[in-house]
């Protein structure tokens, strides 16, 4: 299949109302860092953009929080971020902001160009108006009482004590934020997007075309808005803070900050166009263009149904593809700003990378983490032991200890320089390993070419486990212990000195494959590789990789240096330690006294039985004896249970919370009597008990000491 001309790949716009948090930069920012320097990597004609968004109602909210303006709350955040991404190794080709007098008059020409063409509507509706403060109430300038949980804070757009998403004329006793009065409805006009007219156009175009070749959550969740029917949405609200609608009989009114955020890609690619005096309009305009959004799985509406409609409308190309990544976990629950549950960006940078040990390796360590857990399918977890566990056992102990022991090997043994290959010298182990460098080239690049960037990963160290193997096997220091006996012949010296050359100039070679391969996802890596191997950048240009001939005959190298450092124990604590103790209850939910901090959200208690009902349930003691995760299917374990007079096998949804070993040897509370249920094909003959806690976190129910399996529960 033919390349595309060009590229444009977009990282979705963060929200400039405070620090970004590692799920953000695994959800978006990293995956299209790797695939766009990829791309520079065969020279492709490509352009990388992002900026701030600096619009809605989040801005002016969070202005009041820190007693500030709306304009200074953009400007720092958009400086801390941009700051962020570029100490971690995002390459954007321009990173721009939504509040530029460019991007207001890209929007304001994108809103006249759709609304002189007849494709927005006009309604009026009524809405929450504070008479007090002479001003239309947003979403967010409304609270009262959750009808769901009662509880009394609740927003116009979602409780944040039970989760659930609101509208302002469902909360009880709204009040407005602004003047604490209660709010009048009043009639107001606005303009809309009426997405139902598209629906035929999304079907085809998502459904048709594109069912294969996108990732199956985003196809799911478009399928799911088109079948259950779009409705027209609004493009403008009544607001102080965001983009004026350019009409006279607009006044007082902005754009709807989803509805300028994405031309914000189009506007940063003009400001790319300005700063390098190239033409932006290819980028949009030309089908030969390959348009790339990565974003998370709470953009895809945005991306996949909204955005494309407005392209369309306005005459611009569509993606071609929407790479989405679910959610980022922090140890064990789900990343939380109000909470402060998270491991901010700027944190990282501040405890790891600017410390005395810390500088581009660790920016690296922790592009390669997340890369490793990177949530391309499901939901996945940042521990701090895993990531302790990937840098130490991975990054220093395979591809960091293979590139120490050729560089050494090399000085001791070759005088510091390339020892030759000799060809009729080579035996099977030698072209095994010529080739797994070959091979390497096609499978990484069909996997990036795919978004398969955890797989493409592990290739990469995994040829790098290979060229562990294959030194191992060679043990090419034992041949120059016999050299140095002199015990040999001429002959047999020759011959065991070219065996040493073959494998160490396998080796170096290996060595510079190496570079160009981790190079899209630890680029620091590679530079500092180039830097040991005295070569420039140039090597790192895809169409090298995968060949033996990188690193000149007789050329001199630098002495080692180590690629990366360990992780210590007391790092690790000292960052778990940090987040216990600075997070904070949800929203809403402050305890009163210390029993409260114990007690969790509790659900409806059920209807009444009696103690006849409760009688025919038998609940024993069990020993889980093995474990092990069902396949194709995220949440369950399949359990062999010791019940004493028998083994079960029980499936359980708690693959989430617990890894198979974890679980080995516990004892737990079994219905024994419960009906036999078939679960992904296996029979399960029986249930455990288990109790959530108010974090949603599983925790077992057993005896407090050991008992024989097969004891009843009374």
């Amino acid at each position: 299949m033919q390349s595309p001309k060009r590229y444009l790949i977009t990282a979705a716009l963060p929200y400039a109302n405070g620090l970004k948090h590692i799920g953000h930069l695994a959800g978006a920012y990293l995956p299209a860092d790797i695939y766009v320097r990829y791309l520079r990597s065969q020279k492709r004609d490509v352009v990388f953009v992002c900026g701030s968004d600096e619009h809605g109602t989040a801005i002016p909210i969070q202005a009041m929080k820190e007693n500030t303006t709306p304009q200074a709350i953009i400007d720092k955040y958009h400086g801390i971020m941009k700051s962020n991404f570029e100490d971690l190794g995002i390459s954007f080709d321009v990173y721009d902001r939504t509040s530029s007098p460019l991007h207001h008059e890209t929007s304001q020409e994108f809103f006249t160009r759709l609304n002189d063409a007849g494709e927005l509507e006009t309604k009026e509706t009524e809405q929450y108006f504070d008479e007090a403060a002479n001003t239309f109430l947003a979403d967010r300038y409304i609270k009262g009482t959750c009808p769901n949980c009662g509880f009394t804070g609740a927003y116009g757009d979602q409780c944040e004590k039970c989760g659930t998403t609101l509208s302002p004329d469902e909360l009880i006793n709204p009040v407005s934020t602004l003047s604490g009065q209660p709010p009048i409805k009043k009639k107001t006009t606005h303009w809309y997007l009426p997405l139902d007219r598209h629906e035929e156009f999304l079907r085809q175009w998502i459904i048709g075309e594109h069912s294969q070749d996108w990732r199956a959550n985003v196809v799911g969740q478009c399928k799911s808005w088109i079948d259950g029917g779009l409705q027209a949405r609004a493009v403008t609200r009544d607001l102080d803070w965001g983009i004026k609608v350019p009409l006279e009989s607009a006044r007082g009114k902005v754009l709807y900050v989803w509805f300028d955020a994405p031309i914000g890609y189009i506007s940063a690619t003009k400001q790319w166009g300005l700063n390098t005096g190239k033409d932006w309009r290819p980028y949009w305009e030309d089908k030969d263009t390959k348009l790339v959004h990565f974003i998370g799985k709470d953009n895809i509406v945005f991306h996949c149904i909204i955005f494309p409609i407005m392209l369309k409308l306005h005459g611009n190309i569509l993606p071609d593809n929407v790479p989405s990544n679910e959610f980022l976990n922090l140890e064990g629950d789900k990343m939380s700003t109000s909470r402060n549950w998270k491991l901010d960006m700027q944190d990282y940078l501040d405890d790891f990378v600017k410390k005395e040990n810390g500088g581009p390796q660790m920016v690296d360590a922790l592009r390669y983490y997340l890369t490793q857990i990177a949530p391309e399918t499901k939901d996945s977890e940042f521990t701090w032991k895993g990531f302790q566990d990937a840098v130490n056992n991975e990054l220093v102990a395979i591809f960091g200890n293979f590139v120490n022991r050729a560089f050494v090997l090399m000085h001791k043994l070759t005088a510091g320089k390339v020892p030759p290959l000799h060809g009729d010298r080579t035996d099977d182990k030698d072209q095994a390993m010529i080739a797994d460098i070959q091979l390497a080239k096609n499978k990484i690049e069909t996997l990036l070419e795919g978004y398969k960037f955890r797989e493409a990963q592990f290739e990469v160290i995994d040829l790098a486990r290979k060229g562990n193997r294959y030194m191992q096997e060679k043990e090419p220091w034992i041949k120059a212990k016999k050299l140095g006996d002199g015990a040999e012949t001429d002959e047999e010296q020759r011959s065991a000195q070219q065996e040493i050359d073959n494998t160490l100039h396998i080796c170096l070679q290996l060595c510079a494959n190496l570079a160009i391969f981790i190079h899209p996802f630890l680029p620091n890596t590679a530079k500092k590789m180039m830097y040991l191997m005295k070569v420039v950048d140039k090597m790192l240009d895809w169409d090298n990789a995968g060949k033996m001939k990188l690193l000149s005959v007789g050329y001199s190298l630098r002495a080692p240096e180590l690629l990366f450092r360990k992780i210590e124990d007391m790092e690790i604590q000292e960052q778990i330690d940090k987040l216990k103790n600075n997070s904070v209850p949800a929203a809403g939910s402050l305890p009163e006294t210390i029993a409260e901090v114990e007690k969790p959200a509790t659900t409806p208690v059920k209807q009444e039985i009696v103690f006849d009902d409760f009688a025919k349930i038998d609940l024993r003691v069990g020993t889980i004896i093995s474990a092990e995760k069902v396949e194709k299917a995220d949440k369950l374990l399949k359990l062999s249970i010791d019940l004493g007079f028998e083994t079960r096998t029980i499936v359980s949804g708690i693959a989430l919370h617990f890894k198979p070993e974890e679980v080995i040897g516990r004892q737990v509370v079994v219905v024994v009597n419960l009906a036999p249920r078939k679960m992904r094909g296996i029979e399960s003959n029986g249930m455990i008990l288990m109790a959530e806690d108010n974090q949603g976190k599983l925790h077992f129910v057993q005896p407090e000491n050991m008992v024989n399996a097969g004891a009843g529960v009374s």
